[in-house]
């Protein structure tokens, strides 16, 4: 049971982390319509900036400061690469958001080169682990749980309770009908991008103290967040989450039953499987069923 339960939290921790960054996918999908496989790196700019301002501020200060710099970045990278892209093919935008995803990376490894870095534990420190029944579990995963529920919480609230979210999901459902009635489809993209980059960035200071943070370690972390989008349904903040528990606890359990490499293949093979059996991801509905 002592080794259960250990697989268990092993499995919210990873999940955990893939949840947030899976959130922001969600986001930008939910506002443009857009697949932003460049969410990874805004996780990786949040913890590597925050880094570098914790050796001027305190760390409150260097958060704050990490979320503001990478929220502007990701307004930037919109204004600079999308704002003037009309009537381009979902692919084409994909291949733009792997050729930032690229792009950001490498700026990032002359910036701070290969070394990884890692923020202090909020609370407590890596030898202060919180038992439960013989397992053990960190406690910055909570401050990561908990980042996850407020973002999810407070963004279903600005989606589907102001008329700034309504507008921007406007934009994604249909923008030539969303600029008839006014709203102004540009800035709608320009504003996710910045909230998107700024979860991301807040991600990656909350994941900093367990994963640690190092130039190359976006790809990785938008790809475990792509999948738990998709498998929980994308456009669903609250999908999100559940499905980066559900891909991170899978990870977890399979490295008891087969070798570490395979690890990714289980998660994967388990995402196929429902996506054969429901295309829209677990709590997703068809685009014919959506308001």
């Amino acid at each position: 049971m002592t080794q259960f339960l250990q697989y268990l939290l092993s499995g919210l921790t990873n999940g955990s982390i893939y949840a947030v960054v899976a959130i922001g996918f969600s986001l930008i999908y939910s506002a443009t319509g857009i697949l932003n496989l460049a969410q990874g790196e805004f996780v990786m700019l949040g913890g590597m900036v925050a880094c570098t301002l914790l050796t001027f501020v305190p760390l409150p200060l260097a958060v704050i400061g990490s979320v503001l710099v990478v929220a502007v970045i990701g307004g930037l990278l919109e204004w600079f690469f999308f704002r003037r892209l009309h009537g381009h093919s979902l692919l084409r935008l994909i291949i733009i958001t792997i050729g930032l995803s690229i792009l950001i990376q490498e700026a990032a490894l002359h910036i701070w080169g290969e070394q990884a870095r890692s923020l202090p534990y909020f609370t407590g420190n890596e030898i202060s682990s919180i038992s439960i029944g013989g397992a053990a579990l960190s406690p910055q995963v909570l401050w990561v749980l908990a980042t996850a529920a407020v973002v999810v919480t407070a963004l279903h609230f600005f989606l589907h309770r102001s008329r700034l979210g309504a507008a921007m999901r406007a934009c994604a459902s249909n923008p030539a009908a969303a600029m008839l009635v006014g709203i102004n489809t540009a800035r709608m993209r320009t504003l996710s991008f910045v909230l998107s980059a700024a979860i991301g960035a807040l991600a990656g200071c909350v994941v900093s103290p367990i994963s640690m943070t190092q130039s190359d370690m976006g790809a990785g972390l938008a790809i475990k967040g792509f999948a738990a989008a998709i498998l929980g349904g994308l456009g669903n903040s609250m999908a999100a989450v559940t499905g980066g528990i559900i891909v991170g606890i899978a990870e977890a359990f399979s490295v008891s039953m087969l070798p570490a490499a395979y690890k990714d293949a289980v998660a994967f093979t388990l995402l196929l499987i429902v996506l054969f059996v429901r295309p829209h991801g677990l709590w997703g509905r068809p685009p014919a069923q959506r308001a």
